[in-house]
Protein backbone atom coordinates (compact mmCIF):
# COMPACT_ATOMS: atom_id res chain seq x y z
CA UNK A 1 0.00 0.00 0.00
CA UNK A 2 1.20 3.28 -1.13
CA UNK A 3 1.89 6.50 1.49
CA UNK A 4 -0.78 8.28 -0.39
CA UNK A 5 -3.77 5.34 0.38
CA UNK A 6 -2.24 5.15 3.57
CA UNK A 7 -2.81 8.99 4.51
CA UNK A 8 -6.42 8.69 2.82
CA UNK A 9 -7.29 6.19 5.49
CA UNK A 10 -6.47 7.84 8.09
CA UNK A 11 -9.52 10.45 6.92
CA UNK A 12 -9.39 13.94 5.68
CA UNK A 13 -10.27 15.58 9.02
CA UNK A 14 -6.62 15.55 10.36
CA UNK A 15 -7.29 13.29 13.27
CA UNK A 16 -4.64 10.54 14.23
CA UNK A 17 -2.06 11.94 11.57
CA UNK A 18 0.46 11.98 13.90
CA UNK A 19 4.02 9.92 12.78
CA UNK A 20 2.97 7.28 15.48
CA UNK A 21 0.07 6.57 14.26
CA UNK A 22 1.31 6.03 10.60
CA UNK A 23 3.85 3.86 11.82
CA UNK A 24 1.41 1.70 13.69
CA UNK A 25 -0.74 1.55 10.54
CA UNK A 26 1.86 1.04 8.02
CA UNK A 27 3.04 -1.97 10.36
CA UNK A 28 -0.79 -3.39 10.18
CA UNK A 29 -0.82 -3.28 6.53
CA UNK A 30 2.49 -4.91 6.52
CA UNK A 31 1.85 -7.54 8.97
CA UNK A 32 -1.59 -8.43 6.78
CA UNK A 33 0.24 -8.46 3.78
CA UNK A 34 2.69 -11.00 5.55
CA UNK A 35 -0.48 -13.34 7.25
CA UNK A 36 -1.49 -13.22 3.64
CA UNK A 37 1.59 -14.45 2.53
CA UNK A 38 1.84 -17.41 4.98
CA UNK A 39 -1.83 -18.90 4.32
CA UNK A 40 -0.79 -18.51 0.09
CA UNK A 41 2.34 -20.41 0.89
CA UNK A 42 0.12 -23.05 3.16
CA UNK A 43 -1.81 -23.50 0.26
CA UNK A 44 0.86 -24.19 -2.21
CA UNK A 45 2.50 -26.25 -0.03
CA UNK A 46 -0.22 -28.05 0.60
CA UNK A 47 -1.08 -28.65 -3.38
CA UNK A 48 1.74 -29.47 -3.67
CA UNK A 49 2.04 -32.00 -1.64
CA UNK A 50 -1.45 -33.35 -2.75
CA UNK A 51 0.38 -33.47 -6.33
CA UNK A 52 3.37 -35.29 -5.05
CA UNK A 53 1.18 -38.20 -3.46
CA UNK A 54 -0.67 -38.42 -6.30
CA UNK A 55 1.99 -38.86 -8.70
CA UNK A 56 3.90 -41.20 -6.67
CA UNK A 57 0.60 -43.51 -6.17
CA UNK A 58 -0.25 -42.99 -10.00
CA UNK A 59 3.33 -43.73 -11.47
CA UNK A 60 4.25 -46.59 -8.97
CA UNK A 61 0.32 -48.43 -9.90
CA UNK A 62 -0.45 -47.76 -13.59
CA UNK A 63 1.73 -50.33 -14.43
CA UNK A 64 -0.76 -53.22 -12.28
CA UNK A 65 -3.22 -52.32 -15.01
CA UNK A 66 -0.89 -54.45 -17.55
CA UNK A 67 0.81 -57.45 -16.94
CA UNK A 68 3.52 -59.41 -18.95
CA UNK A 69 2.64 -62.81 -21.10
CA UNK A 70 4.64 -65.11 -22.52
CA UNK A 71 3.37 -66.50 -26.00
CA UNK A 72 3.59 -70.96 -25.69
CA UNK A 73 2.73 -73.51 -27.46
CA UNK A 74 1.99 -76.59 -25.17
CA UNK A 75 1.06 -79.99 -26.09
CA UNK A 76 -1.90 -81.58 -24.03
CA UNK A 77 -0.70 -84.78 -23.57
CA UNK A 78 -3.41 -87.10 -22.63
CA UNK A 79 -1.07 -89.43 -21.03
CA UNK A 80 -0.81 -86.77 -18.32
CA UNK A 81 -4.09 -87.14 -17.46
CA UNK A 82 -5.64 -89.29 -15.52
CA UNK A 83 -8.70 -91.59 -16.19
CA UNK A 84 -10.38 -93.34 -19.46
CA UNK A 85 -8.52 -92.99 -22.32
CA UNK A 86 -11.00 -91.34 -24.22
CA UNK A 87 -11.82 -88.05 -23.72
CA UNK A 88 -15.72 -88.22 -24.22
CA UNK A 89 -15.38 -90.18 -20.78
CA UNK A 90 -12.75 -88.17 -18.83
CA UNK A 91 -14.14 -86.72 -15.84
CA UNK A 92 -13.66 -83.15 -14.93
CA UNK A 93 -11.94 -84.08 -11.70
CA UNK A 94 -9.40 -85.61 -13.69
CA UNK A 95 -9.35 -82.62 -15.88
CA UNK A 96 -9.03 -80.66 -13.06
CA UNK A 97 -6.41 -82.77 -11.04
CA UNK A 98 -4.32 -83.32 -14.59
CA UNK A 99 -0.37 -82.52 -14.12
CA UNK A 100 -1.19 -79.13 -16.17
CA UNK A 101 2.72 -77.42 -14.89
CA UNK A 102 4.18 -80.52 -16.17
CA UNK A 103 2.83 -79.87 -19.70
CA UNK A 104 4.21 -75.94 -19.09
CA UNK A 105 7.81 -77.17 -18.29
CA UNK A 106 7.91 -80.15 -20.91
CA UNK A 107 6.83 -76.56 -23.21
CA UNK A 108 9.53 -74.55 -21.91
CA UNK A 109 12.37 -77.47 -22.44
CA UNK A 110 10.78 -77.61 -26.05
CA UNK A 111 11.88 -73.90 -26.54
CA UNK A 112 15.15 -74.39 -24.95
CA UNK A 113 16.64 -77.50 -25.60
CA UNK A 114 20.31 -76.76 -25.40
CA UNK A 115 19.62 -75.53 -21.69
CA UNK A 116 21.74 -78.03 -18.72
CA UNK A 117 19.12 -80.01 -16.63
CA UNK A 118 20.96 -77.26 -13.35
CA UNK A 119 19.33 -74.49 -14.96
CA UNK A 120 15.98 -76.23 -15.92
CA UNK A 121 14.59 -74.10 -12.29
CA UNK A 122 15.86 -70.80 -13.94
CA UNK A 123 13.35 -71.44 -17.22
CA UNK A 124 10.79 -72.83 -15.12
CA UNK A 125 10.81 -70.03 -13.09
CA UNK A 126 9.92 -67.61 -15.88
CA UNK A 127 6.11 -68.46 -15.82
CA UNK A 128 4.05 -67.59 -13.24
CA UNK A 129 2.87 -70.51 -10.70
CA UNK A 130 -0.63 -69.98 -12.25
CA UNK A 131 0.47 -70.81 -15.77
CA UNK A 132 -0.65 -74.52 -15.13
CA UNK A 133 -4.18 -73.32 -14.31
CA UNK A 134 -4.45 -71.33 -17.13
CA UNK A 135 -3.72 -74.22 -19.70
CA UNK A 136 -6.52 -76.11 -17.24
CA UNK A 137 -9.09 -73.72 -17.71
CA UNK A 138 -8.22 -73.71 -21.86
CA UNK A 139 -8.94 -77.60 -21.54
CA UNK A 140 -12.02 -77.51 -19.42
CA UNK A 141 -13.25 -74.76 -21.85
CA UNK A 142 -12.39 -76.76 -24.73
CA UNK A 143 -11.91 -80.14 -24.02
CA UNK A 144 -10.84 -81.23 -28.11
CA UNK A 145 -7.31 -79.57 -27.57
CA UNK A 146 -6.72 -82.66 -25.62
CA UNK A 147 -3.96 -84.58 -27.88
CA UNK A 148 -2.59 -81.22 -29.78
CA UNK A 149 -0.36 -78.48 -29.32
CA UNK A 150 -2.29 -75.25 -28.25
CA UNK A 151 -1.14 -71.69 -28.68
CA UNK A 152 -1.60 -69.56 -25.50
CA UNK A 153 0.21 -66.32 -23.62
CA UNK A 154 0.64 -67.72 -20.11
CA UNK A 155 1.77 -65.02 -17.44
CA UNK A 156 5.15 -64.45 -16.72
CA UNK A 157 6.85 -64.45 -13.33
CA UNK A 158 6.43 -61.45 -11.27
CA UNK A 159 9.77 -60.92 -11.19
CA UNK A 160 9.84 -60.95 -15.01
CA UNK A 161 6.94 -58.87 -15.05
CA UNK A 162 9.06 -56.38 -13.17
CA UNK A 163 11.46 -56.79 -15.27
CA UNK A 164 9.48 -55.94 -18.33
CA UNK A 165 8.14 -53.12 -16.59
CA UNK A 166 11.71 -51.35 -16.13
CA UNK A 167 11.22 -51.89 -12.00
CA UNK A 168 14.39 -53.92 -12.03
CA UNK A 169 18.00 -52.44 -13.20
CA UNK A 170 19.18 -55.50 -15.06
CA UNK A 171 22.88 -54.00 -14.67
CA UNK A 172 22.85 -53.73 -11.02
CA UNK A 173 24.46 -56.39 -9.22
CA UNK A 174 23.71 -59.80 -9.51
CA UNK A 175 23.04 -60.27 -5.49
CA UNK A 176 20.66 -57.27 -5.66
CA UNK A 177 18.25 -58.53 -8.24
CA UNK A 178 15.90 -61.30 -8.33
CA UNK A 179 16.33 -61.86 -11.86
CA UNK A 180 20.09 -63.85 -12.83
CA UNK A 181 21.99 -63.88 -15.53
CA UNK A 182 20.77 -66.65 -16.90
CA UNK A 183 16.78 -65.58 -16.85
CA UNK A 184 18.38 -62.04 -18.64
CA UNK A 185 19.08 -64.53 -21.40
CA UNK A 186 16.09 -66.06 -21.32
CA UNK A 187 14.16 -62.89 -21.02
CA UNK A 188 16.30 -61.56 -23.93
CA UNK A 189 15.28 -64.59 -25.93
CA UNK A 190 11.75 -64.31 -25.68
CA UNK A 191 11.74 -60.62 -26.76
CA UNK A 192 13.96 -61.21 -29.18
CA UNK A 193 11.08 -63.79 -30.95
CA UNK A 194 8.45 -62.04 -30.10
CA UNK A 195 6.92 -63.88 -27.75
CA UNK A 196 7.00 -61.84 -24.30
CA UNK A 197 4.12 -58.77 -24.48
CA UNK A 198 2.50 -56.51 -21.35
CA UNK A 199 -1.21 -57.20 -21.76
CA UNK A 200 -4.16 -55.53 -20.33
CA UNK A 201 -4.80 -57.04 -16.93
CA UNK A 202 -8.02 -58.11 -16.31
CA UNK A 203 -7.11 -60.13 -13.93
CA UNK A 204 -6.41 -57.72 -11.27
CA UNK A 205 -10.23 -56.46 -11.07
CA UNK A 206 -11.98 -59.91 -11.42
CA UNK A 207 -9.32 -62.33 -9.80
CA UNK A 208 -9.07 -63.71 -6.45
CA UNK A 209 -6.01 -62.65 -3.98
CA UNK A 210 -3.28 -64.67 -4.20
CA UNK A 211 0.36 -64.90 -2.52
CA UNK A 212 1.55 -64.54 -5.81
CA UNK A 213 1.81 -60.70 -6.66
CA UNK A 214 1.01 -61.29 -10.74
CA UNK A 215 -1.98 -63.64 -9.89
CA UNK A 216 -3.83 -61.12 -7.15
CA UNK A 217 -6.98 -59.66 -7.79
CA UNK A 218 -9.23 -57.30 -5.80
CA UNK A 219 -12.40 -58.58 -6.65
CA UNK A 220 -12.90 -60.57 -3.36
CA UNK A 221 -11.93 -56.93 -1.09
CA UNK A 222 -14.28 -55.47 -3.86
CA UNK A 223 -17.47 -57.77 -3.25
CA UNK A 224 -16.65 -57.40 0.60
CA UNK A 225 -16.61 -53.44 0.74
CA UNK A 226 -19.72 -53.45 -1.19
CA UNK A 227 -21.43 -56.19 1.50
CA UNK A 228 -19.88 -54.32 4.47
CA UNK A 229 -21.32 -51.00 2.57
CA UNK A 230 -24.58 -52.05 1.90
CA UNK A 231 -25.26 -53.02 5.59
CA UNK A 232 -23.72 -50.40 6.98
CA UNK A 233 -26.31 -47.89 5.41
CA UNK A 234 -29.20 -49.92 6.16
CA UNK A 235 -28.79 -49.95 9.47
CA UNK A 236 -26.83 -46.59 10.27
CA UNK A 237 -29.43 -44.16 8.02
CA UNK A 238 -32.64 -44.98 9.67
CA UNK A 239 -31.54 -45.06 12.98
CA UNK A 240 -29.38 -41.62 12.01
CA UNK A 241 -32.48 -40.13 10.28
CA UNK A 242 -35.30 -41.16 12.96
CA UNK A 243 -32.77 -40.04 16.06
CA UNK A 244 -32.06 -37.10 14.74
CA UNK A 245 -35.54 -36.15 13.85
CA UNK A 246 -36.94 -37.06 17.36
CA UNK A 247 -34.16 -34.84 19.08
CA UNK A 248 -34.71 -32.09 17.15
CA UNK A 249 -38.51 -31.97 16.91
CA UNK A 250 -40.04 -33.97 19.89
CA UNK A 251 -37.57 -34.25 22.25
CA UNK A 252 -38.37 -31.85 25.42
CA UNK A 253 -35.00 -30.20 26.36
CA UNK A 254 -33.83 -31.46 29.18
CA UNK A 255 -30.75 -32.68 30.88
CA UNK A 256 -31.40 -36.26 29.52
CA UNK A 257 -31.53 -34.95 25.90
CA UNK A 258 -28.39 -32.95 26.86
CA UNK A 259 -26.53 -35.42 28.22
CA UNK A 260 -27.63 -37.72 24.99
CA UNK A 261 -26.70 -34.72 21.97
CA UNK A 262 -23.31 -34.49 24.16
CA UNK A 263 -22.42 -37.84 24.16
CA UNK A 264 -23.46 -37.92 20.41
CA UNK A 265 -21.12 -35.35 19.85
CA UNK A 266 -18.56 -37.48 22.03
CA UNK A 267 -18.68 -40.25 20.09
CA UNK A 268 -18.49 -38.97 16.28
CA UNK A 269 -14.95 -38.19 17.90
CA UNK A 270 -13.92 -41.68 19.40
CA UNK A 271 -10.83 -43.31 17.68
CA UNK A 272 -12.30 -45.78 14.78
CA UNK A 273 -10.10 -48.70 17.00
CA UNK A 274 -12.36 -48.42 19.98
CA UNK A 275 -15.46 -49.12 17.69
CA UNK A 276 -13.54 -52.03 16.51
CA UNK A 277 -12.74 -53.39 20.07
CA UNK A 278 -16.58 -52.89 20.96
CA UNK A 279 -17.28 -55.25 17.73
CA UNK A 280 -14.69 -57.76 19.16
CA UNK A 281 -15.79 -58.09 22.44
CA UNK A 282 -19.60 -57.98 21.99
CA UNK A 283 -20.90 -59.32 18.56
CA UNK A 284 -18.11 -61.78 18.04
CA UNK A 285 -17.52 -63.28 21.27
CA UNK A 286 -20.67 -62.41 23.11
CA UNK A 287 -23.41 -62.81 20.34
CA UNK A 288 -20.76 -65.05 18.17
CA UNK A 289 -21.17 -63.32 15.01
CA UNK A 290 -19.21 -64.81 12.06
CA UNK A 291 -16.02 -63.54 12.04
CA UNK A 292 -14.51 -62.00 8.91
CA UNK A 293 -18.16 -61.20 7.86
CA UNK A 294 -19.61 -58.54 6.13
CA UNK A 295 -22.34 -58.54 8.67
CA UNK A 296 -19.96 -58.29 11.65
CA UNK A 297 -17.98 -55.36 10.06
CA UNK A 298 -21.05 -53.99 8.60
CA UNK A 299 -22.58 -53.28 11.91
CA UNK A 300 -19.19 -51.88 13.56
CA UNK A 301 -19.13 -49.31 10.72
CA UNK A 302 -22.84 -48.70 11.10
CA UNK A 303 -21.93 -47.64 15.22
CA UNK A 304 -19.20 -45.52 13.83
CA UNK A 305 -20.91 -43.65 11.46
CA UNK A 306 -23.91 -43.67 13.25
CA UNK A 307 -23.16 -39.93 15.23
CA UNK A 308 -21.86 -38.56 11.95
CA UNK A 309 -25.41 -38.67 10.51
CA UNK A 310 -27.19 -37.79 13.27
CA UNK A 311 -25.06 -34.89 13.35
CA UNK A 312 -25.66 -34.07 9.72
CA UNK A 313 -29.18 -35.07 9.47
CA UNK A 314 -29.94 -32.48 12.39
CA UNK A 315 -28.11 -29.29 10.68
CA UNK A 316 -29.91 -30.32 7.47
CA UNK A 317 -33.62 -30.69 9.64
CA UNK A 318 -32.90 -27.26 11.78
CA UNK A 319 -31.72 -25.43 8.28
CA UNK A 320 -35.47 -25.59 7.08
CA UNK A 321 -36.93 -22.60 8.24
CA UNK A 322 -39.77 -22.47 11.10
CA UNK A 323 -41.97 -21.07 8.55
CA UNK A 324 -42.57 -24.66 7.08
CA UNK A 325 -43.88 -25.86 9.96
CA UNK A 326 -46.19 -23.09 11.27
CA UNK A 327 -47.71 -23.35 7.90
CA UNK A 328 -48.81 -26.82 7.66
CA UNK A 329 -49.60 -27.30 11.42
CA UNK A 330 -51.59 -23.73 10.43
CA UNK A 331 -53.43 -25.71 8.04
CA UNK A 332 -54.67 -27.84 9.97
CA UNK A 333 -51.61 -30.99 10.00
CA UNK A 334 -50.58 -32.97 12.64
CA UNK A 335 -46.89 -32.18 14.19
CA UNK A 336 -45.89 -35.38 12.60
CA UNK A 337 -47.67 -34.82 9.65
CA UNK A 338 -45.90 -32.01 9.46
CA UNK A 339 -42.76 -32.99 9.67
CA UNK A 340 -42.52 -36.39 7.84
CA UNK A 341 -44.43 -34.40 4.75
CA UNK A 342 -42.65 -30.94 4.69
CA UNK A 343 -39.60 -30.50 6.77
CA UNK A 344 -38.11 -33.98 6.21
CA UNK A 345 -38.36 -33.69 2.31
CA UNK A 346 -36.75 -30.52 2.39
CA UNK A 347 -34.12 -31.56 4.92
CA UNK A 348 -33.50 -35.00 3.32
CA UNK A 349 -30.66 -33.34 0.14
CA UNK A 350 -28.44 -32.64 3.22
CA UNK A 351 -29.46 -36.00 4.87
CA UNK A 352 -28.08 -37.71 1.61
CA UNK A 353 -25.25 -35.46 1.55
CA UNK A 354 -23.73 -36.30 5.03
CA UNK A 355 -24.78 -39.95 4.80
CA UNK A 356 -23.14 -40.10 1.44
CA UNK A 357 -19.86 -38.46 3.36
CA UNK A 358 -19.94 -40.74 6.51
CA UNK A 359 -20.16 -43.98 4.21
CA UNK A 360 -17.25 -42.62 1.96
CA UNK A 361 -15.39 -42.08 5.71
CA UNK A 362 -16.93 -46.10 6.08
CA UNK A 363 -15.21 -46.92 3.20
CA UNK A 364 -11.86 -46.19 4.30
CA UNK A 365 -11.83 -47.64 7.48
CA UNK A 366 -9.32 -50.81 7.49
CA UNK A 367 -8.76 -50.46 11.92
CA UNK A 368 -12.38 -51.31 13.38
CA UNK A 369 -12.35 -54.12 9.99
CA UNK A 370 -9.43 -55.88 11.18
CA UNK A 371 -10.12 -56.17 14.89
CA UNK A 372 -13.28 -57.93 13.62
CA UNK A 373 -11.20 -60.46 11.63
CA UNK A 374 -11.71 -59.09 8.10
CA UNK A 375 -7.96 -58.96 7.57
CA UNK A 376 -8.33 -62.85 6.83
CA UNK A 377 -6.53 -64.54 3.57
CA UNK A 378 -9.59 -64.44 1.69
CA UNK A 379 -9.87 -66.27 -2.10
CA UNK A 380 -13.73 -67.59 -2.66
CA UNK A 381 -15.71 -64.30 -3.72
CA UNK A 382 -18.57 -63.72 -0.87
CA UNK A 383 -21.68 -64.68 -1.70
CA UNK A 384 -23.77 -63.03 1.13
CA UNK A 385 -22.83 -60.71 4.35
CA UNK A 386 -22.62 -63.76 6.30
CA UNK A 387 -19.10 -65.40 3.83
CA UNK A 388 -15.69 -64.59 4.86
CA UNK A 389 -14.58 -61.64 3.27
CA UNK A 390 -12.11 -58.72 3.27
CA UNK A 391 -12.69 -54.94 2.09
CA UNK A 392 -10.56 -52.18 0.09
CA UNK A 393 -8.65 -50.70 2.57
CA UNK A 394 -7.54 -53.80 4.33
CA UNK A 395 -6.48 -55.49 1.21
CA UNK A 396 -4.34 -52.10 0.78
CA UNK A 397 -2.90 -52.96 4.41
CA UNK A 398 -2.03 -56.13 3.55
CA UNK A 399 -0.20 -55.89 0.11
CA UNK A 400 1.37 -53.08 1.70
CA UNK A 401 3.38 -55.64 4.25
CA UNK A 402 4.63 -57.95 1.10
CA UNK A 403 8.42 -58.08 0.53
CA UNK A 404 7.78 -58.75 -3.08
CA UNK A 405 8.14 -55.77 -5.68
CA UNK A 406 5.21 -57.05 -7.62
CA UNK A 407 3.07 -55.67 -4.60
CA UNK A 408 4.14 -52.37 -4.56
CA UNK A 409 2.42 -51.94 -7.80
CA UNK A 410 -0.18 -53.70 -6.46
CA UNK A 411 -0.82 -51.52 -3.48
CA UNK A 412 -0.58 -48.28 -5.61
CA UNK A 413 -3.33 -49.74 -7.98
CA UNK A 414 -5.27 -50.49 -5.19
CA UNK A 415 -5.12 -47.34 -3.50
CA UNK A 416 -6.00 -45.78 -7.42
CA UNK A 417 -9.23 -48.00 -6.93
CA UNK A 418 -10.25 -46.82 -3.33
CA UNK A 419 -9.53 -43.33 -4.63
CA UNK A 420 -11.83 -43.76 -7.48
CA UNK A 421 -14.82 -44.77 -5.14
CA UNK A 422 -13.93 -42.08 -2.45
CA UNK A 423 -14.38 -39.26 -5.27
CA UNK A 424 -17.50 -40.99 -6.77
CA UNK A 425 -19.43 -41.11 -3.67
CA UNK A 426 -18.40 -37.19 -2.89
CA UNK A 427 -19.09 -36.24 -6.37
CA UNK A 428 -22.87 -37.39 -5.81
CA UNK A 429 -22.62 -36.02 -2.58
CA UNK A 430 -21.51 -32.74 -4.44
CA UNK A 431 -24.58 -33.37 -7.50
CA UNK A 432 -27.53 -33.94 -4.70
CA UNK A 433 -26.03 -30.80 -2.55
CA UNK A 434 -26.51 -28.83 -5.59
CA UNK A 435 -29.19 -30.23 -7.60
CA UNK A 436 -31.59 -30.04 -4.82
CA UNK A 437 -30.49 -27.03 -2.85
CA UNK A 438 -33.41 -25.06 -1.67
CA UNK A 439 -32.64 -21.14 -0.54
CA UNK A 440 -34.71 -19.70 1.60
Amino acid sequence: MTDMSINASLGADGLHTSDAAYKRLKARYAREARFKAYGLTAIGFAVLSLVFLLWTIVSNGYTAFLQTSIQMEVFIDPARIEGDSDAEKRTETALRTADWRGMVNSALAERFPNVPRSDRRFLNDMLSQGAGTQVRDAVLANPSLIGQKHTLWLLAHSNIDMLHKGFIDRDGPPAQRPVNDRQLAFYDEFVKQGALVARANTRFLVGANSASPELAGMWVAIVGSFWTLIICLALAFPLGVMTAVWLEEFAPRNKWTDMIEVNINNLAAVPSIVFGLLGLAVFLNFFGMPRSSPLSGGIVLALMSLPVMIIAARASLRAVPPSIRQAAIGLGASKLQAITHHVLPLAMPGILTGTILAMAHALGESAPLMLVGMNAFVVDVPTGPLDAATVLPVQVFRWAGQPERGFVEKTSAAIMILLVFLLFMNAIAIYLRKKFERRW
